[in-house]
């Protein structure tokens, strides 16, 4: 089973990966260039970053945001809006797609919720845009997989 050739057998095309250090590979798993290419290629991302939020492994949720995100929030500032939170809760309800000049777009809202040290109720909320560009000849592999285009996330207590 190749990233070329998926399992034929659903939409995931392989099972939880592992990175090197034995730690779970949080990248959304292969699907289907069918499913890839519409709402659940998208939301697959979505729960792939949701799920690293929620393990703490705040390094492979930083590494899925988008080039600007990654200058907007240094790995360390991104992980410390989360590493003093206890019990988090990622929630992405269902967003909109649309398609704009080659590309298509997903919104969905996010909500994280924790408490702090004192036990008190925390919740950072936002929005993530993801994109993928629609198939043309010439686009790069990376294209044409749904990725982070924004996130804003900012604190509400």
């Amino acid at each position: 089973m190749t990233p070329e050739h998926p399992s034929p057998a659903g939409d995931v095309a392989g099972a939880t990966n592992h990175a090197d250090n034995g730690a779970p590979d949080l990248r959304p798993p292969l699907l289907t260039p069918e499913a890839e290419r519409g709402v659940k290629g998208a939301r697959n991302v979505l729960l792939s970053f949701a799920r690293a939020i929620e393990l703490g492994d705040y390094g492979q949720a930083w590494a899925m945001l988008g080039p600007a995100d990654r200058e907007k929030w240094t790995k360390a500032a991104f992980a410390g809006m989360f590493s003093d939170l206890d019990d988090i809760a990622v929630a992405m309800p269902d967003g909109s797609m649309e398609g704009a000049a080659g590309s298509s777009y997903y919104s969905a809202p996010i909500s994280v919720t924790g408490r702090d040290a004192e036990g008190r109720p925390v919740r950072i909320e936002g929005e993530a845009v993801l994109r993928r560009v629609n198939d043309i000849e010439g686009a790069s592999p990376e294209q044409l997989r749904w990725h982070f285009e924004t996130v804003t996330l900012s604190a509400t207590h």
